[in-house]
C-alpha cells in the first residue's frame, strides 16, 4: 500500500504540495486530479522517490522512501506520460534489461505474457524510433509490470493510443488492481478516472480538496449532490 502523511515540497519560495496525508490500499485504483499546476506530477514523482520531500513522509509497501529508497523503489513502478526509452534496445531487449535490473528470476516466462498482452508481440524486434506513440507507451507499461510491483504510479496513461489500446490498457490497470496491486492514475481524462478509480485525490494549489470515494466527497459536499464528475471537478478547484 501507500502511506502519505504531511508531504510538502517546497522550491524556494513556492510551497508547490502542502502537507498532503492519504492512503492507497492495496486493490485501489486512486484517481488524482487537480488543474494544471495543482501539484501532482510533483506529488507522483515524490512517491516514485525522484523528489525528496521538504517535509512528511512516503511508504510504500511499508518501506520507507527516505530510510530505505531503493528497497521502496524496488515495489513500485512509476510511468511517466513521457515514455523514456532506450534507442538502440529493440522492444524485447527492453524487457530483458529491466528484468536484469530487478533480477526477475521467471523473467523468460513472463516476458511474451506482457507482449501479448500490451500487443507488442508483432513488435518485440523492433527499435523505439520504429514504434508509434501509443506503442512506446505499452512498451514503458510492459517495463513497468514486468517486476510485478505492488505500486504502480500511472501519469496520463492513455496518451497516444488508439481506441483499442485504450481498451486493452483499462483492462491491464483492472486486473492489477484485481491482484492487489494499489494503484495511482493522474489524469485528465475524467470519464477514464471515474470509469476506473475506486477513489479520488482532488488537488488545488498543492492542497488535497476532497478524498474518498464519489459518494464520500458528495457527502462532505452536499451541494455536489447529483451532479457530473466533470462538474464536482469544476467546483471544487474553479
Amino acid at each position: 500500500m501507500i502511506e502519505v502523511s504531511g508531504y510538502s515540497k517546497q522550491y524556494g519560495d513556492t510551497l508547490a504540495v502542502k502537507s498532503l496525508s492519504f492512503t492507497v490500499a492495496p486493490g485501489d485504483v486512486l484517481g488524482l486530479v487537480g488543474p494544471n499546476g495543482a501539484g501532482k506530477t510533483t506529488t507522483l514523482r515524490a512517491l516514485a522517490g525522484i523528489l525528496q520531500p521538504t517535509s512528511g513522509s512516503i511508504r510504500i509497501a511499508g518501506v520507507d522512501m527516505q530510510q530505505d529508497p531503493v528497497a521502496a523503489k524496488s515495489k513500485l513502478a512509476f510511468i511517466p506520460d513521457e515514455p523514456a526509452l532506450f534507442d538502440y534496445l529493440t522492444v524485447e531487449e527492453h524487457l530483458r534489461f529491466v528484468a536484469r535490473l530487478y533480477g526477475v528470476a521467471d523473467a523468460e516466462s513472463r516476458i511474451p505474457g506482457l507482449l501479448e498482452e500490451l500487443e507488442l508481440t508483432a513488435k518485440r524486434d523492433a527499435l523505439p524510433t520504429e514504434l508509434s506513440r501509443g506503442m512506446k507507451q505499452k512498451l514503458a507499461i510492459a517495463c513497468g509490470l514486468l517486476h510485478q510491483p505492488r505500486v504502480l504510479l500511472l501519469d496520463e496513461p492513455l496518451t497516444g493510443l488508439d481506441p483499442v489500446g485504450i481498451r486493452r490498457m483499462k483492462e491491464t490497470i483492472q486486473a492489477r488492481a484485481r491482484e492487489g496491486t494499489a494503484v495511482v492514475l493522474s489524469s485528465h481524462l475524467l470519464h477514464l478516472v471515474e470509469e476506473l478509480c475506486t477513489r479520488l485525490l482532488v488537488i488545488r494549489r498543492g492542497e488535497a480538496v476532497a478524498f474518498g470515494t464519489i459518494e464520500d466527497v458528495v457527502s462532505a459536499r452536499p451541494e455536489l449532490e447529483g451532479q457530473t464528475l466533470e462538474e464536482m471537478f469544476i467546483a471544487l478547484t474553479g
